[in-house]
């Protein structure tokens, strides 16, 4: 069993910790930026298709760049980028030349996350992979809830510009913290046959297909996951007019659930960290999206506050679980050696169908009652979490959840 180092484990969550603060610090401050400046509920609403059209266009042929480069390097350089393009924002008195500066720091951010992602599986022998991805869930409630919390403050003791600013600074300290990480790509040989860019954009994205062809448990396993977030995500959408027109609840109600929301989460992600050794990660993947789907069930049919408050404590909770599962389910099925290239691909397929379904339930949302909709969403949920369940339970498919290396 290769003894792992717990001491670098806790820089790489930092950085990462930090990277993902600031994210939360930057939306908040953006979204007022964009709204100061025009007026416009549009203009905000066309910050959050920002993300996905970035992803699309940079992960549909990043992948190749990931795993043939330096990873550690790729993770330094996109925190630097997102560090200069955040703190140019005050200075650009345009909304165009900020939605161009916000398509590059989204293009770094799009880099970023499948290179963390593999670096993460180089980094974390599979031995420690469980625990790693239950502090690191921890890590992503802590700048969910502290986030906002730290926005706030900054706006009633400063100005929206030193929120900018403070969040520039962190992406740099992230890629310090980063920087001092041991570089897991030092034995990267490049490629002996240099080929054209369309010869190698093709040869990565048949891979991927090959792959996915080869490994049909393990592909439809994590598509399940993949399409119960972009429901969730649907749903999450709504959130607002479905707390406030249809249960009929106030401005401060929903800001109270989504704080219950977050903490059940970090309560969720510290109690699988405590006893992660007692969780199978089958236990975690089906319990997880099973429970989670009960949440938004309840959530969906809840028609009082403490109906909606259940709801999101126990989708909270176990959306903390079935996170950690299928984290660790991916990194230990998922080559190295390709994890790159196929993150980015399931990050174009998600994008695309995420732009869709989120159009798609905008315009439900007007023909038929948004109950409807999000019962019907919170159902498919539940049928996709039974559905793996079941795969979970097929005899034969124990080497998919083996938690020690192959000898």
């Amino acid at each position: 069993m290769k003894i792992f180092n717990w001491k670098m484990a806790s820089f790489l969550l930092t950085g990462i910790g930090i990277s993902r603060l600031g994210d939360f610090i930057y939306l908040i401050a953006i979204n007022l930026i964009v709204y100061d400046m025009t007026g416009s509920a549009a203009a905000v609403a066309g910050l959050w298709i920002i993300g996905p059209v970035t992803s699309v266009l940079t992960n549909s042929w990043s992948g190749g760049l990931i795993d043939r480069k330096n990873k550690k390097s790729i993770m330094i350089w996109t925190d630097l980028a997102r560090a200069m393009g955040v703190a140019l924002i005050p200075f650009l008195g345009s909304i165009g030349f900020i939605y161009a500066v916000l398509f590059l720091i989204s293009m770094a951010k799009a880099l970023f996350m499948p290179a963390s992602a593999t670096y993460i599986a180089k980094l974390v022998p599979i031995e420690s992979r469980k625990r790693f991805n239950s502090i690191n869930s921890l890590v992503t409630s802590g700048a969910f809830i502290v986030g906002p919390a730290i926005a706030g403050g900054l706006f009633l003791i400063g100005t929206i510009e030193t929120a900018i600013y403070l969040n520039a600074a962190s992406f740099v300290f992230s890629a310090v913290i980063i920087w001092v990480l041991p570089d897991m790509d030092k034995d990267l040989k490049s490629p002996s046959v240099q080929t054209s860019a369309y010869e190698t954009l093709r040869d990565d994205w048949k891979q991927v297909i090959m792959f996915a062809g080869r490994e049909v448990f393990i592909i439809s396993v994590y598509g399940c996951f993949l399409a119960f977030g972009l429901f969730s995500l649907a749903m999450d959408s709504q959130e607002v007019v479905f707390i406030q027109d249809v249960v009929g609840l106030t401005e401060a109600d929903y800001s109270f659930l989504v704080s219950i929301s977050g903490i059940g989460f970090a309560l969720g992600a510290l109690f699988i960290t405590i006893v992660s050794r007692m969780l199978s990660i089958k236990q975690l993947m089906g319990y997880g999206m099973l429970l989670t789907a009960a949440g938004y069930l309840i959530y969906a049919l809840a028609d009082s506050f403490m109906l909606v408050v259940m709801g999101f404590t126990v989708l909270g909770i176990f959306n903390a679980f079935s996170s950690a599962g299928y984290q660790t389910f991916y990194q230990n099925n998922v080559p190295v050696e390709i994890m790159g290239r196929m993150t980015s691909v399931i990050g174009v397929i998600q994008s695309f169908a995420q732009i869709i379904l989120l159009f798609g339930i905008g315009v439900l949302g007007d023909l038929f009652p948004l109950r409807y909709t999000i019962v019907i969403l919170a159902v498919l949920n539940l049928i996709l979490s039974l559905y793996v369940c079941r795969q979970l339970l097929k005899p034969g498919k124990q080497q998919y959840f083996s938690e020690t290396t192959s000898s």
